[in-house]
């Protein structure tokens, strides 16, 4: 295409479209993230529910003709390359490595890729119960068993850094790491991976923490809002990423709906889970999604291409709703925007996401509004 793009916009991925064990064992056999998008329900009038998807279908990630047509879509929007969700939670355990596997393994597609490693506990919360007082369990902790499990994780994903479709910042390998704050020693851990890196010829990594921009909710910095984000995000920094990616869902809402909602809201669900539906409209949302910390050079904003968790947890969900290829094309702008002084290549926007439909917030087509989301990006982007 020529024309150069006004931003990498690098989507976010899920790898989690197949069959794995401990689904079939907590959720019945041949459950995916497509069971629950299925079957999900409209909650109020105009609520758009079911998603159902167009050109790919119900698709199957074990299919390398699946990727390979998810990848050509990226492409023709303008879309740089996935990062790859990747699940370590400490001595070897992993889930859901079977896709990016397959795409390491055969070479195709040739699409680039990076990780980002999403640092969480996997438990039984992810997904309503049928059975509303059954116990959340824990399938998966995260732990942190020290240096030895940090050398075999590098080694693990070896052969992923040395290919040549890996995304690099600054000549460096791009990796991105989710909830950062929760790990014991980031620093040290950064270090020893740079070190590896060398060691195994590589020019070593561009670290990425990224995190939820708004803070928790003070008495103190309740007033000035934007600079307790700024402050948030420097702490981040101060830890040793080299950049930090910013969620701003929590900033938009609270400067949507004003802070009294917020608490309230908040309180409710707490009290009585999905008494109350909260909603908020998409486009208010896109109007207040970026603070100014998301200009900053070391800053990689979101591009939010929807928020419906419905599918996955019902009436609890937090829901924006208005969420069309126009109000999206307001989005991709916003986002633009934040990005339009800076290096070129420091000109990063995470998308989110290619695919989390049970999320509400997924690029693919879909039977209502096909290919518009991708259109708009790609009009916009060059």
């Amino acid at each position: 295409m020529g024309q150069e793009k006004k931003a990498r916009v690098i989507a976010l991925y899920l790898p989690q479209y197949h069959p794995i064990k401990e689904n079939d064992k907590y959720w019945g056999k041949g459950f995916t993230e497509w069971t629950n998008v299925a079957k999900a329900k409209p909650l109020f009038h105009g609520h758009y529910q079911p998603r159902i998807p167009a050109d790919l279908g119900f698709y199957d990630l074990r299919l390398p003709e699946v990727r390979l047509a998810q990848a050509e879509m990226a492409k023709e929007a303008g879309i740089e390359g996935f990062c790859y969700w990747h699940y370590w939670f400490g001595n070897g355990k992993e889930v859901l490595e079977m896709p990016f596997d397959e795409v390491v393994k055969r070479g195709e597609p040739n699409f680039p890729f990076c990780l980002g490693w999403a640092l969480h506990d996997w438990t039984t919360k992810t997904w309503e119960k049928k059975n509303a007082i059954s116990k959340d369990v824990i399938i998966f902790k995260q732990e942190f068993p020290g240096q030895e499990d940090d050398i075999n994780h590098f080694y693990r994903l070896l052969d992923a850094f040395r290919d040549s479709r890996y995304i690099k910042v600054d000549g460096k390998l791009l990796f991105c790491i989710l909830v950062p704050r929760s790990m014991p020693h980031p620093r040290q851990f950064m270090n020893l991976w740079n070190e590896l890196a060398k060691e195994n010829g590589l020019p070593g990594f561009h670290f990425v923490g990224i995190i939820d921009s708004m803070p928790e909710i003070t008495k103190e910095n309740i007033h000035n809002i934007d600079k307790a984000v700024d402050d948030n995000v420097s702490d981040i920094k101060d830890t040793g990423f080299d950049a930090v990616g910013t969620t701003d869902q929590k900033y938009a809402e609270l400067k949507t709906g004003g802070k009294i909602r917020k608490i309230l809201f908040a309180l409710g669900r707490k009290l009585a889970p999905g008494m109350i539906l909260d909603r908020y409209d998409y486009s208010k949302i896109i109007d207040n999604f970026y603070s100014p910390s998301d200009r900053r050079e070391d800053v990689y904003p979101q591009l939010l291409a929807g928020w419906d968790r419905s599918p996955r947890s019902g009436r609890k969900a937090i829901i924006y709703y208005n969420n069309t290829p126009k109000t999206f094309e307001k989005a991709v702008e916003k986002a633009l925007a934040c990005v339009k002084d800076k290096s070129p290549e420091h000109r990063i926007i995470f998308l989110n996401s290619w695919n989390e439909w049970g999320e509400g917030a997924y690029m693919e087509p879909d039977l209502r509004y096909g290919n518009g989301k991708l259109m708009a990006l790609k009009h916009l982007l060059y």
